[in-house]
């Protein structure tokens, strides 16, 4: 039988959360996070501090202070991921734009031909829905986007490096999936991997941009695709389980992280890491209850996930 969720006044979540054994210090302050975060968010952090796999509990001593340091540090995460897949975002934006214009043109009629991209039968309509997808956002932007408009009204065309600046992640990623075969591994050769591999890659990324645009818990997201086996994953000798897959790494934030060191620079792979640190510091100084590593590993990072510092790109 199902039974409706009704309004809860600040008091009574404050209840709910103690009677499951969390410790509330100062209930002005929490009361307050509660009423400008949302129940529902902070909850959302509770199942690292249970003592049992019904979630009923909270380990003896945990703090409602250690549950908000949580949500914080996944916002900070978040924020940190986001900014570094937006540096790849452009710079996939700007390669394919500048390969595709030097090779087709840059002109729509041109870039957008059918004839430019995979001719496998298996993906006519993906090719088709995609070019649909690309000159919708040219109708729509040609009044709304500064750029676009400009180049419409003076040239009457959009060149593809003004055009992909209105495209989303996703459809950028979809759309070096259905390059030409010989186009994906130009651009895949850049950052020294397969076409294939990068076409995973680009996925995940988008997957993950939006958990971290939408502001979702990203901490325990898994993407539905996995990165293939790596030198780094031997290199740092990862954990495996009892189907010899490797444990970290594979479609979880860890994978993100292998990610970033193949697509970002060595300085800017060196910031964000450098970023992690000391937010991963600055968590381990708030939470008592539990180890940082438990933490960690439940976002998908091995022990020891630093040393990827340290291994050559």
């Amino acid at each position: 039988m199902r039974h409706d969720k009704i309004f809860k006044s600040l008091d009574e979540q404050i209840d709910i959360l103690k009677d499951k054994g969390l410790t509330i210090e100062d209930y002005d302050k929490a009361k307050n996070i509660l009423f400008r975060e949302n129940y529902f968010f902070v909850s959302g952090y509770r199942h690292l501090f249970m003592s049992d796999k019904k979630q009923s509990r909270f380990i003896e001593g945990t703090t409602f202070d250690e549950l908000y340091a949580m949500l914080t540090f996944d916002r900070k995460v978040r924020n940190i991921f986001f900014s570094f897949i937006l540096i790849i975002e452009n710079n996939m934006k700007s390669i394919i734009s500048y390969q595709l214009s030097k090779k087709y043109g840059f002109k729509e009629k041109d870039y957008l031909n059918p004839a430019n991209f995979t001719q496998d039968s298996m993906k006519t309509r993906q090719v088709r829905d995609i070019i649909n997808k690309m000159k919708r956002q040219i109708r729509v932007n040609g009044v709304e986007h500064e750029a676009t408009h400009h180049y419409l009204d003076n040239y009457g065309y959009v060149p593809l490096w003004i055009l992909v600046k209105v495209l989303s992640f996703g459809i950028v990623s979809e759309l070096y999936g259905i390059l030409k075969y010989e186009d994906q591994v130009a651009i895949a050769d850049i950052y020294d991997i397969d076409a294939e591999t990068l076409t995973i890659f680009l996925s995940i990324l988008a997957n993950y941009r939006n958990i971290c645009a939408h502001e979702e818990v990203l901490y325990s997201h898994r993407s539905q695709r996995y990165i293939p086996d790596c030198r780094y994953h031997r290199e740092m000798e990862l954990e495996k389980d009892e189907y010899d897959e490797y444990k970290y790494g594979k479609n979880d934030l860890f994978a993100v992280v292998l990610i970033f060191k193949k697509l970002l620079t060595e300085e800017e792979f060196r910031d964000c890491m450098n970023q992690l640190n000391y937010e991963v510091d600055f968590l381990e100084g708030k939470v008592k209850t539990i180890p940082i590593n438990t933490i960690l590993n439940k976002c998908g990072f091995p022990d020891n996930w630093s040393s990827i510092v340290s291994i050559d790109k």
